[in-house]
């Protein structure tokens, strides 16, 4: 069981999406100040939420509603794996931010294509074969959970949508997943 203090709780309805640390979940109980999410064994396996500890910063995003701006990358809070934070190191006013990218995640990725890292979207500045490396900017850096970020930290990471796509719709025909 997750339970958050945000601004935006008491907007909230039982049933509605947010993604935390770019991890969609669903709403069980909220109210002005609160919301309270149930998170799966399988949750806390494949992504960074058992990390988390009382008091922890964390990214939060709403669901897009249908009729709302697209002012970025798309995201899903679809959390493909985890990486781990490499570097993160300030450079004048900027941060630069190296992940170790796992094989799985990293062929998706091209230089200057976007990646998700804890649910923010970010433009990938260089690339090595498993490593990323992202320019952070000051307003980025203090308005996410970046701020508190260390080395070694695991992050979830959400590749790009239309890579997944592409990949899946140049694959033969067959089944879309193995046998369970």
């Amino acid at each position: 069981h997750l339970v958050i203090e945000a601004p935006f709780a008491g907007e909230l309805t039982i049933g509605e999406s947010v993604a935390v640390n770019g991890c969609c979940l669903t709403v069980t109980a909220q109210d002005a100040k609160c919301m309270s999410f149930d998170v799966l064994t399988q949750t806390l396996a494949v992504t960074s939420l058992d990390g988390l500890r009382p008091g922890s910063l964390v990214n939060l995003e709403r669901s897009l509603p249908a009729n709302g701006r697209l002012g970025g990358h798309f995201v899903q809070g679809h959390v493909d794996d985890t990486g781990r934070i490499t570097d993160l190191s300030s450079r004048g006013q900027d941060h630069r931010l190296e992940i170790a990218l796992p094989p799985g995640v990293a062929r998706y990725c091209i230089p200057r294509g976007s990646l998700s890292v804890d649910g923010i979207s970010l433009t990938i500045a260089e690339l090595g074969k498993l490593a990323a490396v992202f320019w952070i900017t000051p307003h980025t850096f203090e308005a996410t959970n970046l701020q508190e970020a260390i080395g070694g930290q695991r992050v979830n990471l959400e590749a790009d949508l239309l890579a997944k796509y592409v990949e899946s719709l140049s694959r033969p025909p067959g089944p879309a997943t193995e046998d369970l």
